[in-house]
């Protein structure tokens, strides 16, 4: 029959050796890295991302502009309607005003005029 101390010592000095214990796997597994082709659709949909987002920055901008432009027009077209008001109202103010006037009053009214031959 062997002695403990002797078993015990054997794997002392295995598992001192080699670095394993019993009961531990054996296996070192490395490390896994991705490849070219994963690499590759990785940096496309990165690149795709970053193009979504530039164009509909620029889709936005565009909106305003044309927002912007919807607005421009609409003032311009007050502003105009404004002016032909400001000029029907000085029209009828003088119209008023010459009704009113001691010059008006004293003028005679118009008659048809003859025709030349």
């Amino acid at each position: 029959m062997r002695t403990q101390s002797y078993a015990t010592s054997r794997r002392g000095v295995s598992a001192s050796a080699n670095g394993w214990s019993r009961n531990y796997n054996m296996v070192r597994h490395q490390p896994k890295s991705l490849g070219s082709g994963a690499m590759a659709v990785i940096v496309g949909f990165l690149v795709l991302c970053v193009g979504m987002i530039y164009v509909s920055q620029g889709t936005q901008a565009t909106n305003y502009d044309y927002e912007l432009s919807a607005i421009e027009d609409e003032i311009a077209e007050l502003e105009a309607k404004r002016e032909d008001l400001a000029v029907e109202k000085a029209r009828l103010t003088s119209v008023a005003s010459t009704e009113n006037s001691p010059v008006a009053s004293t003028m005679e009214g118009a008659t048809a005029g003859g025709y030349a031959e």
